[in-house]
């Protein structure tokens, strides 16, 4: 067990991290940009370490800085919570280079369920149910109408290195798929500094489902449950329901399955989310995994 832990993360995450250490007896060290040096997570913490500007590309986002508050504090983990480094590879190296225990998935993992088009290429490949489209690269507008020709319309077209819905564009008609691929590289490239994109069918009146899988450092992943998160403004999250209206015991089951498959397939070790789409008729198909803490999870 750990007898210290620092935590990459300002807010409501980071106070219930320190909570729940402080009930297993671990010492507790935030960290802090200048604009948070009175937040609450600061006060809460064991001991505080200043990392910079209030600008978190020049302090919750510099790894080296993350680094040093490690071994000035002599912190032995450090738990990213979600949002800023939980999500880079790089992170994770890192911490292993500099005798850090980092308390989240590994880099491997990290790096295979980042990028969306090989993850779905990773899903395919472990049998999970996939939208029907085309991973590979797409040159320009006129090879986007004709992959999306061959898919059939509707389609949606969506950034690569995407996420909260920025890069993405549903598309009816050739022309709308000219204009929606433009628009769509454009802004993941501006969003992400990644303007690949790639084209798979739109589901019609879809559900948004999340499965909640944990694994550990022996091959062991389970599956705990499933979030619905369909209620939604702007591709973005607005009300989550625990179970789903949706999913009766059998697909509950089978999607599951085929989240935990996927898990495996990539070496999971950590908490972590699958995301499907699911039909009216309970059809389902993989969206992406999120390797770490998600915001909703207390849902």
């Amino acid at each position: 067990m750990f007898k210290r832990m620092r935590i990459a993360k300002r807010g409501e995450i980071a106070c219930r991290i320190i909570k729940t250490a402080r009930k297993m007896g671990i010492e507790t060290v935030a960290v802090y940009s200048d604009a948070d040096k009175d937040a609450l997570h600061v006060e809460m913490a064991d001991t505080a370490i200043a990392i910079g500007p209030p600008e978190a590309a020049k302090s919750y986002l510099v790894i080296d800085k993350i680094v040093e508050a490690c071994k000035a504090s002599g912190a032995e983990a450090v738990h990213p919570g979600y949002g800023f480094l939980s999500e880079r590879e790089a992170f994770p190296k890192a911490l292993q280079k500099a005798g850090v225990v980092f308390i989240g998935p590994n880099a491997k993992a990290i790096a295979a369920m980042g990028d969306k088009i090989e993850s779905k290429k990773a899903a395919a490949a472990a049998k999970v149910s996939t939208v029907p489209g085309h991973l590979g690269v797409i040159g320009d507008d006129n090879e986007a109408v004709a992959i999306a020709d061959q898919i059939g319309y509707p389609v949606m077209i969506k950034a690569s290195a995407g996420g909260g819905g920025k890069g993405m564009r549903v598309a009816h008609s050739r022309a709308e798929v000219a204009e929606g691929f433009a628009r769509a590289r454009s802004e993941a490239k501006s969003s992400f500094g990644d303007d690949r994109v790639f084209i798979e069918k739109f589901i019609t009146d879809p559900r948004h489902v999340e499965i909640q899988v944990l694994g550990d450092k022996h091959g062991n992943v389970v599956y705990l449950g499933e979030r619905e998160c369909s209620i939604q403004r702007r591709n973005q999250k607005v009300i989550e329901e625990a179970p789903s209206p949706l999913l009766d015991e059998a697909t509950r089951r089978t999607m599951g399955e085929q989240a935990v498959a996927l898990a495996k397939a990539v070496g999971y070790d950590s908490a972590g989310t699958v995301e499907f789409v699911a039909g009216q008729d309970k059809s389902f198909f993989f969206l992406e995994m999120n390797t770490l803490l998600q915001v909703e999870h207390p849902v």
